[in-house]
């Protein structure tokens, strides 16, 4: 029968490689874009670097079998990130990158195994690869601090993605149980301080996880100012339209005059633009004048 300390360990290597394969979907974009945007390299150079040497260290290590297993499957996993990212990137960030993978994952090490095999004997190797192991994965688990004063700031868990922080938070709590049965002091060490860690994140994202950044309560407040002044103004445009119509109506209801008295008012206006000789021809003839022989008439 399997002792618990297998079972856990076999949990923790399914938790972990999860964990490592979460960037595959960020990297299909990658391959499908043929371009790593503005993706950075750095963490996928420095789990490779730290996959590689617990990969080290459970070689040499008697009881750690699950640890080459998970480590090597992640190490696998972050080389062809690795990769793909030196393929896709623009020329100047694959310089960059370069120059880091040639320092981080073949110098340092290609230095630290050896050192290992040539200075240290016995125990002490497992010591010195214990030692620098346990400092990157503490490293590892203390790089979301500055996501967490972040969130602090913000109020807000924007910028930190809860299933992360949980399978995190999940993977360090198995692997300090693991490391507790096995009395791994440099497994257990990091870990225990990584499920710390993962706590504070996950409490933090059930404080602030309902909770709106200031940033947008800003954006909110100027958008509904901005809408309000809208809404006035188009309450405003319709008074006045509404004040126009009732002035229309209030011409259009006006009694018109009739034909007779604008037949009337055209004979005054015409009568006003005539001349004094088109005045009296204009005028109609009595009897009484042509009788008389009124010396007015031509």
């Amino acid at each position: 029968m399997a002792s618990l300390s297998f079972i856990i360990g076999i949990i923790g290597n399914i938790i972990s490689i999860l964990v490592f394969a979460s960037p595959i979907k960020t990297f299909w974009w990658v391959v499908k874009k043929k371009s790593t945007e503005n993706y950075k390299g750095v963490p996928y150079i420095t789990t490779f670097l730290s996959t590689s040497l617990w990969t080290f260290y459970g070689i040499m290590n008697p009881d750690g079998l699950l640890v080459v297993t998970v480590n090597g499957a992640g190490a696998i996993f972050q080389l062809i990130y690795v990769v793909l990212f030196l393929v896709y990137a623009p020329k100047d960030k694959k310089v960059k990158t370069a120059k880091l993978v040639a320092i981080l994952d073949v110098g340092f090490l290609g230095a630290v195994i050896a050192l290992t095999r040539l200075a240290f004997h016995g125990t002490m190797r497992l010591t010195f690869v214990g030692i620098i192991c346990a400092g990157l994965t503490i490293g590892m688990y203390a790089s979301p601090l500055s996501v967490m004063r972040t969130v602090i700031k913000t109020k807000s868990v924007e910028y930190m993605p809860f299933l992360l922080s949980f399978f995190l938070f999940l993977n360090a709590g198995v692997w300090s149980a693991y490391a507790l049965l096995v009395k791994d002091i440099y497994i257990g060490v990091p870990n225990a301080i990584g499920f710390i860690l993962g706590s504070a994140q996950l409490i933090l994202y059930l404080m602030y996880n309902n909770k709106k950044s200031a940033e947008a309560i800003e954006e909110e407040e100027e958008g509904g100012g901005s809408a309000h002044l809208v809404k006035g103004g188009i309450e405003m445009h319709s008074v006045e339209d509404n004040l126009n119509n009732r002035s229309l109506n209030k011409w259009k209801s006006l009694p018109k005059p009739n034909f007779s008295r604008q037949h009337s008012m055209q004979k005054i206006i015409k009568t006003l633009s005539l001349t004094p000789y088109e005045l009296q021809s204009s005028w109609p003839l009595h009897e009484s004048d042509i009788e008389e022989g009124n010396p007015d008439l031509p």
